[in-house]
């Protein structure tokens, strides 16, 4: 049943490696469609612990004497927070099975999943790019030219051209084809 979920969401990621700008692109991207009215949804790996609430709060409380869910709701916006405990990190496709129906599902992190993604490369940075070695790789965005060896279909976009990535984007996975 899962399966079935991740084929029929659109689902694009974003990665690259800590400081090349993932986070900014992606909020430019949002804040674009968000313009065009596209319901967009995003889920956000961290390898850290996440800390969304203080720890003397009543939700946090809650959480540590046992809760296993807590939902917390106001007038602005609900937060369900699930304690792991003893359970295995869910998947990617079980995190997107629990989202609500979007036009576009994009990814920061889960830099090894095998969905379309699009890799943001600044060789300034020293770190090795991905795409060499990840077919699922479709496109880079990056502040250089492209190599000259590149891979036939990978498609090569100017990290400093926002637009011409959003353009993409659109093309890519919100017209239809």
């Amino acid at each position: 049943m899962l399966k079935k979920s991740m084929e029929v969401a659109k689902v694009v990621g974003i990665v690259g490696w800590s400081g090349s700008g993932k986070t900014t692109l992606l909020e430019f991207l949002l804040s674009q469609l968000a313009l065009m009215n596209k319901k967009i949804n995003v889920i956000k790996h961290s390898h850290h612990d996440l800390i969304l609430e203080p720890a003397k709060k009543d939700s946090a409380r809650l959480r540590q004497a046992g809760a296993t869910e807590v939902m917390l709701s106001s007038p602005y916006r609900y937060a369900l927070i699930h304690e792991l405990r003893e359970e295995v990190e869910p998947t990617l496709e079980e995190l997107i099975a629990r989202l609500a129906p979007a036009d576009l599902i994009m990814v920061e992190g889960f830099k090894w999943a095998a969905i379309p993604k699009l890799e943001v490369h600044r060789p300034s940075l020293g770190k090795v790019a991905l795409y060499p070695d990840d077919v699922h790789i479709v496109a880079v965005a990056s502040d250089v030219a492209a190599p000259v060896d590149l891979r036939s279909g990978l498609t090569w976009l100017n990290l400093n051209q926002p637009a011409d990535v959003l353009d993409w984007l659109i093309a890519q996975f919100l017209t239809s084809k």
